[in-house]
């Protein structure tokens, strides 16, 4: 028996005020669920492939079952993962301009079996359209895969920021040398602090019966904007100017703006975390008789995702659809 003092450095949690797990020698396990789900949408939802054929995308992540976790034991880190994920895709033919759609399902990513030999099925609905499901599993599979490995990266390396901590002596080590630069450098300049929020991206499209230049306009004008919101806004539609909608609970700055072609901006809710925004990107596609608003909302907080999606499809979207049926029965 090793006496008092002397037992196996291995077992021993060195003393912290907070108790912490320094030798990361105990079994400590994180949920990566939630996280994990954010994370697929944001890297599957818009990935596009075309060739001479077509173009297709990855419109929507239907469903995503499963569980995801990172364990520590040992100072080593073990993940476990399995999903079931099934994705909507939609295409167009370039000779015939026909639209066609379908599925894509993974039924097992697990960590049983290696990105490259995950099953991907990819399905059509029924009528023509052979050329883009072979678009789909050729290219869009291989793309697929690999937004897969990007996930598995992410979860590898951003999930895990802090599982393994450092022991006494590193950390003592680290504080010193921190303790110096911050000597050194406080004066030159303040030093931001910050919490990193985790986000997902949402993909939305949405056909408007109107035309490019009148659908561009009720988003940078201010009285129309004013109508479909049925609120007071404030709009500077141009680089760097500023806007507030729906009594300030949604504000931001344009970034870009291309004339009936795109709109580029810092977006974000009032309950959103403070000075948090996410960058909104419009495109407008003309359509036979429509037009086509294709939206990419990258770096919504996880929390606000269902939030968010509902904003821009009932307050946005439904509200402008009215405006544009009552200024029709208006003419």
């Amino acid at each position: 028996m090793a006496k008092w003092g002397q037992g196996d450095p291995r077992w021993i949690v060195e003393e912290r005020e907070d108790g912490t797990n320094v030798n990361n020698w105990h079994w400590t396990e994180r949920d990566a669920t939630v996280w994990s789900k954010g994370k697929l949408r944001e890297l599957l939802v818009g990935i596009a492939m075309e060739n001479e054929a077509g173009r297709c995308e990855i419109s929507e992540l239907k469903q995503v079952e499963g569980e995801a976790s990172c364990n520590s034991r040992r100072g080593k880190l073990i993940f476990f993962y399995e999903w079931n994920i099934k994705l909507a895709w939609k295409g167009t033919v370039k000779e015939s301009g026909a639209k066609h759609k379908g599925l894509v399902e993974i039924p097992s990513l697990s960590e049983e079996n290696e990105v490259n030999d995950t099953e991907v099925n990819v399905s059509k609905k029924k009528g023509d359209g052979e050329v883009l499901k072979d678009l789909m599993r050729t290219a869009g599979t291989a793309k697929v895969r690999e937004a897969l490995g990007e996930y598995l990266k992410a979860l590898k390396t951003e999930f895990t920021t802090g599982m393994i901590l450092p022991t006494k002596a590193v950390a003592t080590q680290e504080l010193t040398l921190q303790r110096k630069l911050t000597e050194n450098t406080l004066q030159a300049s303040p030093v931001a602090l910050g919490v990193r929020i985790p986000t997902v991206a949402l993909h939305l499209t949405e056909l408007f019966d109107t035309t490019v230049e009148e659908l561009y306009s009720i988003f940078t004008v201010k009285e129309l904007v004013q109508k479909f919101s049925k609120s007071p806004a404030v709009l500077e539609a141009e680089k760097g100017g500023k806007f507030q909608m729906f009594d300030g609970n949604i504000t931001g700055e344009y970034v870009e703006l291309v004339t009936n072609r795109k709109i580029i901006m810092k977006w974000r809710c009032r309950n959103w975390p403070e000075e948090h925004y996410a960058t909104v990107e419009l495109n407008f596609v003309r359509a036979p008789g429509q037009t086509e608003l294709q939206l990419d909302c990258k770096g919504v907080p996880v929390c606000k995702e269902e939030n968010t999606k509902f904003c821009w499809q009932k307050q946005h979207f439904e509200e402008i659809k009215g405006l544009l049926q009552l200024t029709t029965q208006n003419a």
